[in-house]
């Protein structure tokens, strides 16, 4: 058996918050959840899932794969705007 750590609890977590705005959320909020996920979804296969640190190191990473995507031009600005604040919604719960 597995042992759920505090990473994998805080993925879980987060994922399945993100799975409800997609259940049930308005087309808008469906859009950035599904958007944001995918880059959640991405930085966390490239994670070092045994850092101390984790919830610091998601952070700044999810910040910088959102920052790239941003400077290529993907999004409007509101929807980054919406896109960061739901991040920053989900980072500050306590999914863990």
């Amino acid at each position: 058996m597995e042992t759920e750590t505090p990473l994998s609890k805080f993925i879980e977590n987060a994922e399945s918050f993100l799975d409800d705005i997609v259940d049930c959320g308005t087309d808008q909020e469906l859009f950035v959840a599904g958007y944001l996920h995918g880059h959640f979804s991405l930085v966390i296969s490239q994670l070092d899932t045994d850092n101390f640190q984790f919830k610091q190191v998601l952070n700044d990473a999810m910040y910088e794969s959102l920052q790239r995507a941003f400077e290529q031009g993907e999004l409007e600005p509101d929807d980054q705007a919406e896109v960061f604040s739901l991040w920053q919604k989900i980072f500050a719960m306590d999914l863990s």
